[in-house]
């Protein structure tokens, strides 16, 4: 059985792409793929993808969109200072666990 990592990184962060063709570029979080630990940026690594004609669009060709990166390619922006920085987790003052930036302790929204 394969065991379920916590991922520390969910749909609407801003993160930082560390590795790979779209290196240096940053965007939101689209869409996290629990299962095989990927996610897809919005702007970052663009594929080209042959679409035929259909309803939505009549001409068919070729439409740029978004794959999937792996997650250790990608770090959290930290909300102070801007900069990529890891993810820890902590008790906040109500007793609850939240996410936090290594790099300033700022709390993750």
């Amino acid at each position: 059985m394969e065991k379920k990592v916590k991922l520390k990184i969910r749909k609407g962060d801003l993160v930082k792409v560390i590795a790979g063709d779209s290196k240096g570029s940053q965007g939101k979080i689209v869409e996290v793929l629990v299962d095989k630990n990927r996610a897809i940026v919005e702007g970052a690594n663009m594929v080209s993808k042959h679409t035929k004609p259909n309803a939505a669009n009549p001409n068919g060709g070729i439409v740029k969109q978004e794959a999937a990166i792996h997650i250790s390619n990608l770090m959290l922006v930290d909300p102070k200072s801007g900069n990529p920085t890891r993810v820890g987790r902590q008790k906040n003052d109500a007793g609850k666990l939240v996410r936090v930036a290594k790099k300033s302790g700022e709390e993750i929204k």
